[in-house]
C-alpha cells in the first residue's frame, strides 16, 4: 500500500509545476476545468480508474489512454502534454492528487479557498448556501465547496479546510461517546 502522505507530495509537486506553466501560458482556468473534467470522467469510469492506479498497464499504455481521453474531451494542448509527462514519469497514479492540489493552488490564486463538505446524504440547495454562508463568515474568503456524501456518517456534517477539519458528525460523536465508555 503507498504512503497517502508521500503520494500527496507528489502530487502537490506536479500541481505546482502544470500551475506554473499554466499561469505563464495565462490559462489556468482552461487547465483547470479540463482537470475536473478529468476528476469527473474517473468517478464515472471504473475501467479509467483501474487503468490509472493498476501497475499491470504500462506507463505507455497509460499515457496514450489519459491522452485519447483528453483528446476526445478536446483538452487543452497543456493538460494533454501533462498528461502524457505524468503517464511517462511512471505517476499516472498520482493524478486524483495532483487534480486536487491544482484546484488548491488555483482557487488561492483567485483569493478563493477551497472547503470539501462531506455529509451523510445529500445536501439541498438551500443547506449548500447556508454552509457557504457560515464559512465564509468564519473563514473571511469566498469558500468554493465540493460536496460528498458518505452514508457511514449517519448524520451531521464533516467540514475540510486546508488541513482543519471540523467533525460534526453523528459517526464521530459515537465513537467519542464508546471511547469514554471504555475508559470508564
Amino acid at each position: 500500500m503507498a504512503d497517502d502522505s508521500s503520494a500527496a507530495n507528489v502530487g502537490l509537486r506536479y500541481a505546482q509545476a502544470l500551475f506554473d506553466l499554466a499561469s505563464d501560458e495565462k490559462n489556468v482556468a482552461a487547465v483547470e476545468k479540463d482537470l475536473q473534467s478529468l476528476k469527473a470522467a474517473m468517478a464515472d469510469s471504473k475501467d479509467l480508474r483501474t487503468l490509472i492506479g493498476s501497475p499491470t498497464f504500462s506507463a505507455e499504455d497509460k499515457g496514450k489512454a489519459l491522452v485519447a481521453v483528453g483528446a476526445k474531451a478536446k483538452f487543452n494542448m497543456t493538460t494533454l502534454k501533462f498528461l502524457g509527462l505524468l503517464a511517462s514519469n511512471g505517476r499516472a497514479a498520482a493524478l486524483p492528487s495532483v487534480i486536487d492540489a491544482y484546484a488548491r493552488l488555483s482557487a488561492a490564486a483567485r483569493g478563493a479557498v477551497s472547503a470539501e463538505v462531506t455529509t451523510a446524504i445529500p445536501l439541498t440547495a438551500a443547506q449548500a448556501k447556508g454552509v457557504q454562508a457560515a464559512l465564509r463568515q468564519s473563514l473571511g474568503k469566498d469558500p468554493e465547496i465540493t460536496t460528498r456524501v458518505d452514508p457511514a456518517l449517519l448524520g451531521g456534517i464533516k467540514v475540510k479546510v486546508g488541513s482543519r477539519l471540523f467533525d460534526a458528525s453523528l459517526k464521530s460523536k459515537l465513537d467519542s461517546l464508546k471511547f469514554a465508555l471504555k475508559r470508564a
